[in-house]
């Protein structure tokens, strides 16, 4: 009887000792949580909300900044925000509901629910459509989409802007981010279910889950703890620029809290919603014609933190950035929605996932000789892509480059292993056996991709500086078409460029007339008269070239 007194003593204690042991580690983490958002997010300021759960349980759960800075009203939990993009799950979901009850294939041709649709020649799928793999013109991508975005348009309305547009590229060839895509899946979802799309997400979504705080995006309607929309000019916060709510429809135009997000990401992993082989399809990487995996399913972003599996997506409408996380292996889902869009969420909800689930992204940096990185450097190519890498050593530390994206300084962890100073990506270069760098493996959010390093030089000058003078002459206004102007303005040496209704973007020189963005890929070149003066610039965007005449 002693005995089993002792051993029940033992176990108790043990529980006990367990239970604090596991209450000091979640205090700790909470800690580095807050540490983490409150630096982001500061008091006074455009604010977020942000919920971490683990095995179905919220584990985190606050509030930061302000939801309302005219009215001095803090954010709360509760606050509601439009969520963009991450709406394309919701309707990946109501398109696998409607093929699970018979009403469609996931091979069909979408001209089978919207007869008229002209796809010269292609078949396009209702896959294609869910992958982004369709080719098909994505309708924010067009100049002319910023005359109309403060416009109500019926769906037939909005799919006859876009409709006509020429092909980008043969459907399930390339992966290119498409809202048409996503549009023309609403207007499906509302042929066959013979409810318009905000009622379909309100009746079989919303008041299913008890998602008692999410809506179909409305600028009329009273909702409950709205957080207002703010963007950001130099220092200064503003409102930010209205966009009609019938614009983004299926691709992007819902709103709701932390808290319903939650909910629905349970509904969706516990099968509440569609059958798990429904699920499996969703969640994994549609592969192209040619083999390679696009790292997107149906609605959601495939890649991994730390190496543990991931499945996200982040959202983006003028005044709002959102991010949502699910980790499968560890049962761990974190949102953080932002109310600017000038303080993207994207980077610390991928910090707080890899946290919670014991793989944080800590590095510290050693000391390396320089001739050690300076072997480093050169010209980097992946195969079968034209992309390039550039490894560049300048005052003493070592950068890389991708095309004429932004320069991000590495640093050394171990020799020949290197992290991105504030960014959660390391690279690690490979030698032969006589000590010779021969390739480098980039690791992120999606798979390791491999880079092969040539005897190619680096570029004399990849960005170059212009004089303010003649940066001067190129500022303007440039007409694209009737109503939207392409407003080019010059900040200390830094020449930005704005269309109408659109936000502020740096372009950069490469080229005395020749300029780059570093956001989207697009250039810009102006183009001189007789007289010596700029009378025009040329914009070419996903292969298209636009002219715009100087005006002003």
């Amino acid at each position: 009887m002693r005995q089993i007194i002792l051993a029940f003593l033992l176990i108790s204690s043990y529980c006990i000792n367990s239970s604090v042991a596991q209450s000091v580690a979640d205090k700790q983490l909470t800690t580095k949580f807050d540490q983490l958002l409150s630096e982001q997010f500061k008091t006074g300021e455009s604010g977020a909300t942000a919920l971490i759960s683990r095995k179905g349980q919220i584990i985190y759960k606050k509030a930061f900044g302000m939801a309302n800075l005219e009215l001095n009203i803090p954010m709360q939990t509760e606050s509601v925000f439009r969520i963009g993009s991450i709406t394309k799950q919701f309707t990946a979901i109501a398109i696998l509901q409607l093929m699970e009850q018979g009403k469609l294939d996931l091979q069909d041709d979408i001209t089978k629910f919207i007869p008229d649709y002209p796809t010269h020649g292609h078949k396009i799928t209702i896959e294609h459509l869910l992958t982004h793999t369709s080719g098909i013109k994505s309708y924010t991508d067009m100049p002319e989409f910023g005359v109309m975005s403060r416009l109500d348009k019926k769906p037939e309305e909005l799919i006859s802007f876009f409709k006509n547009q020429p092909m980008e590229f043969a459907p399930g060839t390339k992966w290119n981010y498409n809202n048409s895509a996503y549009f023309l899946l609403g207007y499906i979802i509302e042929k066959i279910s013979g409810k318009t799309y905000p009622e379909y997400v309100e009746q079989n979504f919303f008041k299913t889950l008890g998602m008692t705080n999410s809506y179909y995006g409305s600028d009329s309607k009273i909702i409950k703890n709205r957080a207002a929309a703010y963007s950001k000019n130099e220092n200064e916060f503003v409102n930010a620029e209205p966009l009609s709510m019938t614009l983004p429809y299926a691709a992007g135009s819902l709103q709701s809290t932390v808290d319903d997000l939650f909910k629905w990401n349970q509904a969706v992993q516990n099968y509440k919603l569609v059958k798990k082989e429904s699920l499996d399809k969703a969640f994994t990487s549609y592969v192209l014609a040619d083999g390679k995996k696009t790292n997107y399913g149906y609605g959601w972003s495939l890649g991994n933190i730390q190496g543990s599996p991931m499945i996200e997506h982040g959202g983006g409408i003028p005044g709002f950035l959102t991010q949502g996380i699910y980790l499968p292996k560890e049962d761990v889902f974190v949102a953080v929605f932002s109310n600017c869009e000038c303080n993207s969420p994207s980077e610390i909800a991928t910090k707080l996932g890899a946290l919670a689930i014991g793989k944080p992204f800590e590095y510290k940096e050693i000391n390396m000789d320089t001739a050690i990185m300076k072997q480093l450097t050169g010209v980097y190519e992946m195969a079968g892509n034209d992309d390039k890498r550039y490894i560049i050593f300048e005052d003493g530390k070592l950068y890389s480059q991708r095309n004429k994206n932004t320069k991000f300084n590495i640093k050394p962890y171990e020799k020949d292993k290197y992290y991105f100073e504030s960014m959660m990506n390391t690279v690690e270069f490979l030698r032969n056996n006589s000590g010779v760098v021969e390739k480098m493996i980039f690791k992120g959010r999606e798979e390791p991709t491999t880079w092969i390093k040539t005897d190619k030089p680096l570029p004399l000058n990849i960005e170059i500086d212009v004089d303010t003078r003649i940066l001067d002459t190129y500022v303007g206004d440039y007409e694209l078409g009737p109503n939207f102007i392409l407003t080019i303005t010059r900040e200390k040496n830094q020449l930005i460029t704005q269309a109408t209704g659109q936000g502020k973007i740096e372009i950069f020189a490469e080229a005395e007339t020749k300029f780059f963005t570093k956001v989207i890929n697009a250039q810009l070149e102006f183009i001189k008269g007789a007289s010596g003066k700029v009378e025009k610039l040329i914009l070419t965007q996903g292969g298209r070239k636009m002219d715009a005449k100087k005006i002003k």
